[in-house]
């Protein structure tokens, strides 16, 4: 689980340089399956006389079936599938219960030096966290589309402004004002997160393949390390939240398996626990980068905000809500400083009691952030093609040239998701920044059961 320190898998070297591993692994995601000839496991485990706690930490590549030097196979490792867990979803996934070394003959090569295993293995892990962030964007996107397809095809009530009309058709539920909520939502959280998700590969694919000079590559390091726990923490609570929309969209239908949205939902939940739990991402935001090399990184990341927001503000359909933005990120910036500083006061653990919440309020500012960079490229594209025509002309654009309603959307979704979902985001820094103890202060027995 999340508790490294508490490993208990051991390992002692044998004089061939091997080791011989004894223990248990649990959760290993297709540790054992036939699609492939053999499967190489990395383990975590404690050379003898190793320091306590992570400090202590080792990694080992241990296969399945041992491997000759000239890459043939040789005999089967010490190793026995124990158990392939149940699942809500991802069955095509099996999730594995190892023990290694029953019969004392688990042999591991180890990977990189001794005791540094928890480095390396963050290595994978920060890879990973991102990767399942993608994972819950493609689940998540997959939902809003079988949601709007399904919006405009199923035909239920009047119209709102027909309803008292006995005589009037009924209309697909994309007209209903709640539906178009949800789907607007959903479209709002998704092109922000995948925007999200896609800076930070770009500040990735930057440091690792251009020719950048020292100062912008340090700055790009630490956004990849400051941004690696909101895109896997939102981008997975989010999505499940989509998929769960994309339910509520189809109706009973939503929860039937004659539909695909509920399988989308359940596949999706493990991406919100497995590479780190968003508890633990909110934990290092936090602790650890908000305030890394003094805040400067973070202070950094809001200038780059801010870039957006000065070329926003000259623009006749998104200067207003640039304006709001700039305001948010103020609070933000407050917001931060105040729970840092907690995080290192008698107010600790109330601090981090607000963990999640301050993740999903910079989750919701940078999705802000996209959505408003992308309506500020869009605005003047759809300037263009719709010109000064009149009212209907524009209408008839917007319905017929799919540029026109492309970039139309970006500047809607902007202003929907400033406009509506922001104010709440400026409401829970509210929240946040009264550090309130209750939840510390509590008592187990208080809660019952």
């Amino acid at each position: 689980g999340s508790d490294l320190a508490a490993l208990t898998t051991s390992a002692v070297k044998n004089p061939d340089g091997t080791y011989s591993l004894t223990g248990n692994k649990i959760f290993i995601s297709k540790a054992e399956h036939d699609l492939v000839e053999n499967i190489i496991n990395p383990v975590l485990a404690k050379i003898e006389g190793a320091p306590k706690g992570t400090a202590g930490i080792s990694v080992f590549i241990v296969p399945n079936i041992w491997v000759n030097e000239d890459g043939s196979l040789a005999e089967r490792n010490d190793i026995v599938c124990t158990g392939i867990e149940e699942k809500i979803g991802i069955h095509a996934s099996p999730t594995c219960s190892l023990a290694l070394g029953g019969k004392g003959n688990c042999k591991g090569l180890l990977l990189g030096a001794e005791n540094a295993g928890i480095k390396v293995m963050f290595h994978m892990m920060n890879e990973e966290r991102i990767t399942v962030a993608c994972q819950a964007l493609g689940l998540a996107s997959t939902a809003f589309l079988y949601a709007v397809n399904y919006a405009r095809e199923r035909l239920q009530g009047k119209h709102l402004t027909e309803a008292r009309n006995p005589d009037a058709p009924q209309v697909a539920i994309i007209e209903h004002p709640d539906v178009r909520r949800m789907l607007m939502w959903m479209k709002a959280q998704l092109e922000g997160m995948r925007s999200l998700n896609y800076y930070t590969a770009l500040c990735i694919d930057k440091v690792a393949t251009e020719s950048i000079d020292e100062e912008e590559k340090e700055k790009l390091k630490g956004f990849i390390e400051l941004l690696t726990p909101v895109c896997k923490a939102y981008t997975t609570e989010r999505g499940c939240e989509i998929c769960n929309l994309a339910i509520q969209v189809h109706g009973g239908n939503g929860a039937t398996k004659d539909y695909p949205v509920e399988q989308l939902l359940r596949d999706c939940k493990i991406s919100t626990i497995y590479e780190g739990t968003t508890g633990i991402q909110a934990m290092d935001l936090l602790g650890r980068k908000v305030a890394m090399k003094k805040g400067k990184v973070f202070e950094a990341f809001m200038e780059e905000i801010r870039k957006t927001i000065a070329v926003a503000k000259s623009m006749p359909d998104i200067g207003d809500i640039a304006v709001k933005l700039e305001e948010t990120l103020v609070k933000l910036e407050d917001t931060a400083v105040k729970l840092t500083q907690a995080v290192r006061s008698p107010k600790m653990l109330s601090a981090f009691g607000q963990a999640c919440p301050f993740l999903d309020i910079f989750g919701e500012v940078i999705v802000a952030w996209m959505l408003l960079w992308r309506a500020s490229i869009a605005s003047p594209k759809l300037a263009k093609i719709i010109g000064d025509g009149d009212e209907a002309k524009r209408k008839e654009k917007l319905e017929k040239n799919k540029d026109a309603a492309f970039f139309h959307g970006q500047v809607q979704t902007a202003r929907y998701f400033i406009n509506s979902v922001i104010p709440a985001t400026m409401g829970k820094m509210d929240a946040v920044n009264n550090l309130d103890d209750a939840l510390v202060e509590m008592t187990d027995a208080a809660f019952g059961a």
